[in-house]
């Protein structure tokens, strides 16, 4: 189930449509990552993150690691540029929504 349910929310980047990204959000949303952003709220998220979905094309994902209540993904992020950004990103559930992610940020993920 949390696999469908990430998936979901990265189509929504793909796709350029809020809508579909934030139907997959909790309530209470919280957004971390080194930006540096520290449990940012859902309206922040937005205003900081958002402006990025033109800059990508597609997601691959190398591997989805789910738990009970939370989930991790490594993720290749392609850029219309064809540049690869290597994340790792930690997600947990609540109620059939992701409550909250925390983003670490990595390399190009060539050579793996």
């Amino acid at each position: 189930m949390h696999e469908k349910i990430i998936k979901a929310y990265f189509r929504g980047w793909e796709n350029k449509d809020w809508s579909a990204v934030r139907s997959q959000l909790a309530d209470g949303f919280t957004f971390t990552s080194p930006a540096p952003d520290d449990h940012i709220s859902l309206e922040q998220f937005r205003a900081k993150c958002w402006n990025q979905a033109e800059h990508i094309q597609r997601f691959e994902f190398v591997r989805i690691a789910a738990g009970e209540q939370d989930a991790f993904a490594l993720v290749h992020v392609i850029t219309k540029e064809g540049r690869v950004i290597r994340n790792v990103e930690y997600f947990r559930f609540g109620g059939g929504k992701i409550e909250s992610i925390e983003v670490f940020f990595g390399g190009t993920g060539q050579g793996f």
